[in-house]
């Protein structure tokens, strides 16, 4: 990889000062854990970039249907590194359940990001928490996922119904013995490698619909130790090769109900919120490993006489990294941070889950365009070169092109978004909280961001249903971009450099400017690599007075 990678070898914890700051805001308790973050952002640095270069490559898991004995046993050959590695990451997940903060679990996901190693741990980790929360009579699974003996996976995609989870038609059939499971499910991330799987299926006499849908928990070796479903075949995919994805095909599959048939839905729901804030930080993840990349280039690469750096149109490019780094940061660990508030709660929920699954739409939508943005500038940054698989910027672009699908494209997003406005009024804590910071603030960009809000927020609340979903995804981007706005500034009490970003974002993404020029002017705003042009940040561990 040294050959492949500027960013490679790299501490990417000490090299990300806008994470220490976005923490900072959201859980000061985080400078406790910071030698923890120091050797995290070492692992995911180096040893990771290793391993998923190798699978990316050359060896992605591969599907062993039988056994010497001719038995079925569908499972996937996996990379020995690619094995090793997940079972060291497997602590992001374990320390949320004894009173740890899922500020850690996304900031270490946002400093993997990769794609296909943070998705096995994804649902693994969405596996242990509907077991924890609506399923403790198999806590002894979900110790097992925590300790990375087991892996978890979350089947809901059928293909008939993709993100609309109403069309499944996955049967439950309760006999003497317990819950049977009938059909198949066409997208499953985790097949083959999954211990124990989360699945969406309709019990006999339930009614159509999503709210018809209950939850299972699904092994993959029933109690009397057979093969419990079939993996058909594992897909061909463009990106994510890390983790194996496939059909799995049911037929009297032994599974166990998940809390009340009733609420399947809505736990299924938590599943994709804790899902969707997983996409939002892996996005800024992989845009920011991009971004390490291009800094490095520019500095290293002459064009017309002069480091790449040097010229303007480079450093307006830059600029526009930058700001939509933090902003979509800051997006991603306010819902965060609203998550952390309500997770516990169960159905029915009050407006301050409503709230946090409200936030997390526009976040995990919006982040996602970040990330395709700031890769694709990064390849273009790179020349030639960036367009070529065997330079890391490539595989960087390539897999944020998958943040948005993953877990429901930009329309499903909106849809989700209207639905919880117009039936639990969720944006009204948002605008609640965020209307006075920017009153506050006064400058023209906050106004703008003021006025900005609400135009959306009408758009969506008093046109007809018809109207309403037609500039649905159009409202959802905009309203997202005034809230990052509103965070950019929150985010300058501390560093004044974010009152910078905060007026950028607003120019460009609110009033549909080019950035100004005065920009230019400002190099802490672009010139990431000189960590002395910061005014104001907080201590990384080597700063920090001997104890």
């Amino acid at each position: 990889m040294r050959y492949q990678s500027y960013a490679y070898g790299q501490n990417h914890w000490d090299r990300d000062p806008d994470l220490r700051h976005v923490l900072a805001r959201y859980w000061p308790a985080y400078v406790e854990h910071m030698p923890a973050f120091e050797r995290f952002g070492e692992l995911v640095g180096r040893e990771a970039y290793e391993v998923a270069d190798h699978v990316d490559h050359a060896a992605p898991p591969v599907l062993v249907m039988h056994d010497l004995d001719g038995r079925r046993v569908d499972r996937v050959r996996m990379s020995p590194a690619e094995v090793a590695l997940l079972t060291r990451l497997a602590s992001m997940n374990s320390g949320v359940y004894d009173g740890g903060s899922w500020h850690r679990h996304y900031a270490e996901g946002y400093l993997l990001a990769d794609p296909g190693l943070y998705c096995i741990m994804t649902i693994t980790n969405q596996t242990a928490y509907v077991i924890h929360k609506y399923a403790p009579e198999h806590a002894a699974w979900k110790d097992r996922l925590l300790r990375g003996e087991f892996w978890g996976a979350t089947w809901m995609t059928e293909v008939q119904g993709g993100s609309d989870l109403g069309a499944n038609t996955l049967r439950a059939v309760h006999t003497g013995s317990g819950w049977r499971l009938d059909g198949e499910k066409y997208f499953t991330s985790g097949a083959g490698l999954s211990d124990v799987a989360v699945v969406t299926a309709r019990p006999e006499g339930a009614g159509d619909g999503p709210k018809g849908l209950a939850l299972f928990l699904v092994p993959r070796v029933d109690e009397s130790g057979a093969l419990n479903y079939r993996v058909r075949r594992l897909k061909d995919k463009s990106a994510t090769r890390a983790v194996p994805s496939g059909e799995v095909e049911f037929e009297g599959s032994q599974a166990f109900l998940v809390g009340r048939p009733e609420h399947g839905i809505y736990y299924t729901l938590e599943l994709l919120t804790v899902s969707r804030l997983a996409n939002a930080v892996a996005a800024m993840g992989i845009a920011r490993k991009a971004h390490l990349e291009v800094l490095e280039r520019v500095q290293r690469r002459h064009a017309f006489g002069r480091p790449l750096a040097d010229h303007p149109l480079v450093r307006r490019d830059l600029t526009d990294m930058e700001v939509r780094i933090a902003g979509g940061l800051a997006l991603s660990f306010h819902a965060v941070d609203l998550f952390q508030r309500a997770w516990t709660e169960t159905p029915p929920y009050t407006t301050r889950y409503h709230a946090a699954r409200f936030v997390s739409h526009l976040a995990k939508n919006r982040t996602a365009d970040h990330a395709q943005a700031v890769t694709g500038l990064a390849m273009e940054l790179f020349g030639g070169v960036g367009f070529l698989e065997e330079y890391a910027v490539a595989r960087w672009h390539r897999e944020a092109l998958i943040t948005p699908i993953w877990e429901g494209p930009s329309n499903v997003q909106a849809l989700d978004l209207m639905e919880a406005m117009q039936k639990k009024q969720a944006h009204q804590t948002l605008l609640a909280d965020l209307v006075p910071r920017l009153q506050r603030v006064g400058t023209p960009e906050a106004r703008l961001a003021i006025e900005t809000m609400e135009q959306a927020v009408d758009r969506l609340t008093t046109s007809s249903p018809d109207e309403a979903q037609w500039h649905a995804k159009d409202a959802t981007a905009r309203l997202a971009d005034a809230v990052q706005v509103a965070l950019l500034y929150d985010l300058a009490a501390a560093a004044p450099r974010y009152g910078s970003l905060a007026a950028l974002y607003a120019r460009r993404f609110l009033g549909g400017e080019e950035y100004p020029a005065w920009a230019l002017g400002c190099p802490e705003v672009w010139k990431m690599w000189d960590s002395d042009l910061w005014s104001s940040h907080p201590p990384s561990p080597r700063e920090l007075p001997a104890q």
